[in-house]
């Protein structure tokens, strides 16, 4: 392992994958930094779903080293393996418990981190109670505390699941298009909601939508044919005639 990999929180390189003769991913490589928030786009079929189904375990890759906060080898490990390890996974269609009131669905996710005889009780410890207020008031809901999930708007509905992904205290956050079908204050209230989280944790945010790119105001990767188009600011990579040819000018 190298001094680069062993100072990043998530390193990726040369990793391929193929499926059926198809390079979802090509030689990619990538590194993100512990406390960074960092934007992917690409066109469709660019690498962006296989990359996080590569660094959550869903898929092995071909090739290629994948390492997470310097010393782990994700290659080596399963899904539920790497999820205790702090990668938490949000995707595009948000899961959760509808009958559920908002406050218990942030219990139950929490309860994982308590002990057994706690959850099985419903003993909330101080501890636990703190937690979610905290949540709570972070993911914007602490108004819908005792509403059902299933009464959310859908918008909100991202929200609580970004919330109960974070009560399991992940080091490392994949969100999927988090703005898709919100409304624009919604996609406003999302992008200051993760800017708050990234203060905190490391955030890998995969989106389409290029104001809310531009309101989180970090640094993008452009994926396209499964490997890095380039890299940078949204101003630098929007100007490159690459991205403008293979993403943007369509």
């Amino acid at each position: 392992m190298n001094e680069k990999a062993r100072n990043s929180l998530l390193y990726l390189d040369g990793v391929s994958v193929s499926f059926d003769g198809f390079k979802a991913l090509n030689e990619l490589s990538l590194v993100v930094e512990a406390g960074e928030m960092r934007a992917i786009i690409g066109p469709n079929g660019a690498g962006k779903t296989t990359m996080m189904d590569v660094v959550t375990g869903k898929t092995k890759p071909d090739s290629g080293e994948i390492y997470f906060n310097g010393t782990v080898d994700l290659t080596r490990l399963d899904e539920a393996a790497i999820a205790q390890l702090g990668i938490g996974r949000k995707f595009q269609k948000p899961t959760v418990f509808e009958s559920l009131s908002v406050y218990n669905n942030l219990d139950l996710a929490l309860a994982g981190r308590r002990s057994p005889s706690s959850a099985l009780f419903g003993k909330d410890t101080a501890a636990a109670r703190e937690r979610i207020e905290a949540l709570l008031a972070l993911i914007r809901l602490d108004g819908q505390r005792n509403l059902k999930a299933a009464f959310l708007s859908h918008g909100q509905k991202q929200w609580l699941e970004i919330g109960m992904l974070l009560a399991q205290e992940p080091m490392l956050l994949l969100v999927d298009e988090p703005a898709a079908g919100m409304t624009d204050a919604e996609t406003a209230a999302t992008a200051d909601l993760l800017r708050d989280i990234a203060k905190e944790k490391s955030v890998i945010v995969v989106e389409h939508d290029m104001t809310f790119i531009r309101a989180l105001d970090v640094k993008v990767t452009v994926l396209n044919e499964g490997s890095v188009l380039s890299e940078g600011t949204l101003d630098h990579v929007s100007a490159d005639p690459r991205v403008v040819e293979s993403y943007l000018g369509r």
